[in-house]
This record gives C-alpha cells, structure tokens and sequence, in this order.
C-alpha cells in the first residue's frame, strides 16, 4: 500500500511564505513524476507545478517567480516553496504521484489535501 502525506499548509498574512512538504511511503519501486494541485472552494483542481524524476519542473504561470517546486528523490519526498502569498492563493493543496508498486504497476496517487489560507 502507499501513501502521501502532505504537510506544511497554515494561515498566513498576504506577502508570507510557506513550504509544503509531500512524501511518498509504503512498498514502492519508483517514484515518477509528482505534482502539486489546489482546489479552492467552488473551483476546478488545477495544476500548480509538476516535477519529473529528474528534476525538470513546470509551473502554472499565476505562481511562476513565487512558487518553486523540489524534490528529493533519496527521501521520495516533494517540496513547493511558496512566496509572496496572496490571498487568491488560498486553497487546498493536493500532493500527486505516478508510482510503480510491485506486482500492480504504474498508478496515480493523491494525497488527502493541506489547507493554505491567506488573509490579512
């Protein structure tokens, strides 16, 4: 069984900063690429930054020069760096990962969601 486990969500004034943490555990062969996501109320989920296995990284373009994403592979583990916060930041923030487990292959994995709350 895997899972994901996402930490480091809070509340925070407008300009703050946060670094959300997702890590990867349970019996896994690999983890491919990782992303994160965020939905905020009666919104879509949508993509805020991916990051493959080796390191290349997209970022949507409404957090792109504040929001940085990383990853250590030694640790199966994800970071988003998040800076100059605004309030429309506000949102639940999913941790995603494509992840070989023995015996069942490739599958899509999600974390149970961490809340980011900006407000002045």
């Amino acid at each position: 069984q895997v899972h994901l486990v996402e930490s480091g969500g809070g509340v925070v004034p407008p300009g703050g900063s946060l670094t959300l943490s997702c890590t990867a555990s349970g019996n896994i062969i690999a983890v491919y690429a990782m992303g994160w996501y965020r939905q905020a109320p009666g919104e879509q989920r949508e993509l805020v930054a991916s990051i493959s296995s080796g390191g290349h990284t997209l970022i949507t373009d409404s957090v792109k020069g504040r929001f940085t994403i990383s990853r250590d592979n030694s640790k199966n583990t994800m970071y988003l760096q998040m800076n100059v916060l605004k309030p429309e930041d506000t949102a639940i923030y999913f941790c995603n990962a494509q992840i070989d487990v023995p015996n069942n292959g490739h599958h899509d994995y999600w974390g149970q969601g961490t809340q980011v709350t900006v407000l002045s």
